[in-house]
């Protein structure tokens, strides 16, 4: 970045990423190879650390549960788009995962009797969907957190290396063979060359797209964007999660656990609307249901107004589970409504809106974590990807609660066993490493000149929110969709055209601001126009022209491929399996 010497490293195995992904892979292939762990930010600041209510595993503990009960949940909540063979994976993994995670040292909730406490979460039922089950293992409100902690201490002690503050700028690919990563210090402005013989991508989800969402400032999609502009398809881009309840006007998450725990949105008759949306399921519908629900009750004047002028939100009321079990079960939560909105939730309820929140579609991959090619069947050599910035797929057109954290440490894991099995068995880099040239190309990018950055990216940044939250949102129409599409790609020109001024080699955020702009400028166009091809609604993606799911024309999965200034769509099966896609009833 400063255009001075590239600083080279080798090692058998490098993960971008330290979420829970990105650390569980790590410590699977750290104990088979040399392992390295580039992360933008501290390990224990990665966005794993948000997630708050639990982990999903049919473990029992509580009450009757099984693990095809998980999958057959998992497939029905992605509305059927889920390969099923995955899901099943995902729940059977599950269970061996969350007791690796409990030896490990993780600190559950614990029942009476000293097992593992489960809780309710949305969308898990028992007996296909009989009635809702307990499966969420947790930790408080902290599980992601605490997950964080425990994989981060493992790796240490199996001297896994750590390179913190490293922003990730190129993967090294010389057709399909993928040799390495390069990479940017940011505290030295010194570009650096990461050869190996496998690369794991876990570079997490690109909600910051969005105006309001859950999402930490970190999320910007690096991964798939970066692979996207090397020619590699995304899949299911148009299918992005809204969680129901994010604190009203700034979109921080109210855990599902505050749900399951027995909390009930209302509107402002103070009924619990969702008897109306999910009599069986009610508040522990799946999330994509209860977002438009909520939406459902704005738009029929039911809501709660904030100044007088527009009702604009609903509530979650948590005030029947009284002080004990808030400092108890959901001390994050009770803090966070506290701090930010200068409420007490035992003693008032939450105002809520929907937050932008997950991405179900990504960097396309099989079942142990590498990358696909547009042609069915075809792979990249040596390179995988793990957790919210890969698609295996395994949510579909919409995620289950706790399902985000049992997609890390399952599929995080098997992509780690596989890099590994794959570079201790390689022979060796390609004979013509085109590494070093890439590394020095890009230690000379983005020099500072006049007139760069400035306001100018800012305002491109706001209006590529306003353009996703307004165009691409809960709700989607044809015509806005091409309204979005073609303003997004007006934005994706105006950035081409922006350099940093800040001449600064180190901390020079300025420049990392940018890159990630344009990044996130990819996403957001290659998501709506993957929004505008799929002419149904499914699962997270609504479209009021195309009200009705159509699985004769759209139950397969889409491939977006950037290719410039256009993106061309294209399809693939999805992995049917035992459960026939039937009508989405709670």
């Amino acid at each position: 970045m400063n255009g001075g010497p590239v600083v080279v490293h080798d090692y058998d195995a490098v993960i971008v990423g330290a979420g829970g992904a990105g650390l569980c892979a790590a410590l699977r292939a750290g104990r088979r190879v040399r392992t390295a762990v580039l992360s933008k930010v501290h390990p224990l600041r990665s966005h794993t650390g948000a997630a708050q209510g639990g982990i999903g595993a049919a473990l029992g503990n509580v009450e009757e549960d099984r693990p095809e009960w998980h999958a057959f949940d998992t497939v029905k909540g992605g509305d059927y788009l889920v390969d099923q063979g995955a899901a099943v994976l995902l729940a059977d993994g599950a269970v061996e995962a969350v007791i690796d995670l409990e030896r490990r040292g993780l600190p559950f909730n614990r029942t009476p009797d000293g097992r593992i406490d489960q809780r309710r979460f949305g969308g898990h039922t028992r007996n296909f969907g009989e009635a809702a089950v307990r499966r969420s293992c947790y930790a408080g409100d902290r599980t992601g957190h605490m997950i964080l902690q425990t994989l981060y201490q493992q790796c240490l002690k199996s001297e896994v290396s750590f390179y913190d503050e490293f922003h990730l700028l190129d993967v090294v690919l010389d057709g399909r063979t993928c040799s390495g990563v390069i990479a940017v210090d940011l505290a030295s402005g010194d570009t650096h060359l990461f050869r190996a013989r496998a690369v794991l991508l876990a570079t997490g989800g690109f909600g910051r797209m969005f105006r309001t969402t859950s999402n930490a400032f970190a999320s910007t999609g690096d991964g798939p964007a970066i692979l996207a502009r090397q020619g590699v398809p995304l899949e299911d881009m148009e299918f992005f999660q809204f969680h129901p309840t994010g604190l009203r006007g700034l979109g921080i998450l109210v855990s599902e656990a505050v749900r399951g725990e027995g909390g009930v949105l209302k509107n402002r008759a103070g009924e619990r609307f969702m008897e109306r949306y999910s009599p069986k399921l009610l508040d522990l519908a799946p999330r994509d249901i209860v977002s438009r629900a909520i939406i459902t009750e704005l738009r029929a004047g039911r809501g709660f107004s904030g100044d007088g002028s527009a009702e604009d939100y609903v509530v979650l009321d948590a005030t029947a589970l009284g002080k004990e079990v808030l400092e108890a079960k959901l001390p994050d939560i009770t803090g966070f409504c506290k701090t930010y909105l200068g409420l007490d939730p035992a003693e008032k309820p939450i105002p809520v809106l929907p937050t932008a929140h997950y991405a179900m579609g990504g960097i396309p991959t099989d079942d142990l974590g590498r990358v696909a090619c547009w042609a069915a069947g075809d792979r990249y050599e040596g390179l995988y990807a793990a957790g919210e910035c890969a698609c295996v797929s395994v949510h579909g057109a919409n995620r289950l609660g706790t399902n985000s954290l049992v997609d890390l440490v399952v599929f995080g894991r098997r992509a780690g066993d596989h890099m590994a099995e794959f570079a201790a068995g390689s022979s060796g880099r390609p004979a013509a490493d085109i590494g070093p040239a890439l590394a020095l190309e890009w230690s000379g990018r983005l020099r500072p000149q006049p007139g760069g950055k400035g306001p100018a990216a800012e305002a491109l940044r706001q209006r590529m929110e306003a353009v996703m939250m307004e165009k691409v949102g809960i709700y989607r129409r044809g015509r806005e969709l091409t309204e979005a599409v073609d303003e997004l790609a007006e934005l994706r020109r105006s950035w081409s055209g922006l350099r940093p001024r800040d001449a600064r080699p180190a901390f020079n955020l300025e420049r990392f601001d940018l890159l990630e702009l344009g990044r996130l400028l990819d996403l957001a166009y290659m998501t709506a126009a993957s929004a505008l091809a799929r002419r149904e609604s499914r699962g997270s993606h609504a479209r009021e022209d195309y009200p009705e799911r159509d699985d004769a024309a759209w139950l397969r999965h889409t491939l977006a491929r950037l290719d410039g200034d256009r993106v061309e769509i294209g399809q693939r099966p999805v992995d049917l399996g035992r459960w026939t896609p039937a009508a989405r009833v709670y």
